[in-house]
């Protein structure tokens, strides 16, 4: 089997290196990662200069881009074959509810979805990684079974990526798996007025609180019961309900 690894951490992520040593137990892996920390880029590409792919080693590619650059440039440029999985992190903090909309990860994963790859995207729930490291080491073992189950669904589903959010505990602390939807969690106080050196008005986006809102079967309340929480997700954002019902709101004149 052969995946292509990536992330937004940038590629001297500890996240990532726990991901290879986790896929290299299955198969053969190809990394392919921003030089450096890419978080909340979404689906950007870049556009306006070209991209410079620098080797580090066999089937291991530093890119002055995004994610989303990665997947593209390692699927038709770089590897020799197609991968047969995309696998993107593991992110050092959470990808659950409308945080799937700004990550870089999700979107390395959608990259590959929308190339017709399947793909999952992998995240660590914890706050700071330095804190954390030592229990994100001890979940790689808990990651080769994981990895090895989610490649080999009979049918992995078509059109759709796999989030998964690993929650931050030890790798013999985790209670189980359960399939989540997204919550909704909002953000209070994240924009930060400050001055810059010259006194004049500038903002800082980031910080502030998080609160969150599901049901039971939410992805944030799967991680905080402990569990590891894995959220189908798919391109289609269409209002399926608006499409049914469109007869009782528009009809022509």
């Amino acid at each position: 089997m052969r995946f292509l690894c990536t992330n937004d951490d940038g590629i001297l992520a500890h996240g990532l290196e726990c991901l290879v040593r986790a896929a290299e137990q299955i198969g053969e892996v190809t990394v392919v990662a921003p030089d450096r920390e890419q978080s909340a880029t979404s689906h950007s590409l870049t556009l306006h200069h070209p991209l410079r792919p620098v080797r580090r080693g066999e089937h291991r590619y530093q890119v002055d881009g995004t994610p989303t650059d990665c997947v593209m440039l390692a699927v038709e440029s770089l590897m020799d074959a197609r991968p047969d999985f995309v696998l993107s992190g593991v992110n050092h903090g959470q990808n659950m509810g409308e945080d799937v909309l700004y990550s870089g990860t999700v979107s390395a994963a959608m990259e590959g979805l929308a190339l017709g790859i399947p793909s999952i995207a992998l995240s660590f729930a914890g706050g700071d990684l330095r804190a954390d490291i030592a229990k994100l080491d001890e979940q790689v073992e808990f990651l080769v079974p994981l990895l090895r189950h989610l490649t080999s669904l009979p049918a992995f589903p078509a059109g759709t990526l796999l989030n998964v959010n690993l929650p931050p505990v030890r790798g013999d602390e985790i209670k189980g798996i359960r399939l989540t939807r997204l919550g909704r969690r909002v953000y209070s106080n994240s924009i930060q007025p400050m001055k810059d050196p010259w006194g004049r008005k500038i903002f800082w986006i980031g910080g502030g609180e998080i609160s969150w809102t599901g049901s039971g079967d939410s992805d944030f309340q799967a991680i905080r019961d402990g569990y590891v929480s894995v959220t189908p997700l798919h391109l289609d954002l269409t209002h399926r309900d608006m499409l049914d019902a469109a007869e009782r709101w528009w009809r022509a004149p």
